[in-house]
């Protein structure tokens, strides 16, 4: 059975060039490596996309009748939010512009049938080693 679920968060006060630097680590990988991956990087956009990670794979979980132990992130991606434009003070009655921007972060995880005896591997890929 192969089912996906998905979560969301938007707004999160994280430049998306940062969060993009997490997401990219954990696309592809099975849920728990993800979490683990996630939970001992150091950036701290590791917090908001662990959170969204737990979130899609409770929505897999809850909404979508999947087991947890088949769960990988399928798909992850960053969109650029909406950005706070602030005044930072310099000398001699400037201002320079400091722009605070924020991101939408969307992880999908899916459901992959438990590999066979042969360990993923299929006859032509045996034959080329």
């Amino acid at each position: 059975m192969s089912g996906e679920a998905r979560a969301q968060a938007r707004y999160i006060r994280v430049a998306p060039r940062k969060v993009r630097r997490m997401v990219d680590l954990i696309r592809g990988l099975p849920v728990d490596e993800a979490q683990a991956v996630l939970r001992f990087a150091p950036q701290a956009a590791s917090e908001p996309v662990g959170k969204v990670l737990a979130s899609a794979v409770a929505n897999a979980e809850n909404n979508a009748g999947l087991d947890t132990d088949t769960l990988w992130v399928s798909r992850a991606w960053v969109d650029e939010g909406p950005v706070l434009k602030r005044l930072r003070p310099r000398a001699q009655g400037r201002a320079y512009r400091v722009n605070k921007r924020t991101s939408h972060i969307t992880v999908t995880v899916e459901s992959r049938p438990v590999e066979g005896a042969t360990g993923g591997r299929t006859a032509r890929t045996r034959r080329s080693r």
